[in-house]
């Protein structure tokens, strides 16, 4: 069987590409989308995704992911800065997440510095651009192919 990934974003990225191109680039949620579907089957991934702007369903797919031993590229959004919900989903069902951001937030707005999310987190990419979420698929991937030994 595949390893399986998800590609999880959080609020206002269905808007990627129209929401301040200056700081998330051109590139559209589809784009990204496609990109990752694209990397995984190179990799010999099962890549499936979903954004949602409602912090329950993001917990629910973190339970899923985490039970059933799906690796999570994470892009929480805002709620990186405000949920513990969360951190605990992830925390709670032991998902393997790598978190991304398509800016850099520790050069942003003082209250996007702090992640809740990535003290539960294998890793944080941030600040590379939509590139962060290719990069987080072959983390996981090599975590996933090492951990099973």
């Amino acid at each position: 069987m595949a390893q399986r990934i998800l590609i999880l974003n959080g609020p206002n990225l269905n808007l990627l590409g129209k929401r301040e191109p200056g700081i998330y680039g051109s590139e559209t949620l589809a784009d990204v989308e496609k990109a990752c579907g694209a990397l995984g089957a190179e990799l010999g991934l099962e890549v499936s995704c979903f954004q949602s702007n409602h912090e329950g369903e993001l917990v629910d797919r973190l339970q899923q992911a985490g039970l059933e031993g799906t690796g999570v590229a994470f892009n929480p959004g805002a709620y990186s800065h405000t949920s513990i919900a969360l951190r605990d989903a992830i925390a709670g069902s032991g998902a393997i997440v790598v978190e991304v951001h398509v800016s850099n937030i520790h050069a942003r707005e003082r209250f996007r510095r702090h992640s809740h999310i990535t003290a539960v987190s294998r890793g944080m990419i941030c600040g590379l651009g939509t590139q962060g979420y290719l990069l987080a698929i072959r983390a996981l991937a090599t975590h996933m192919k090492n951990a099973q030994g």
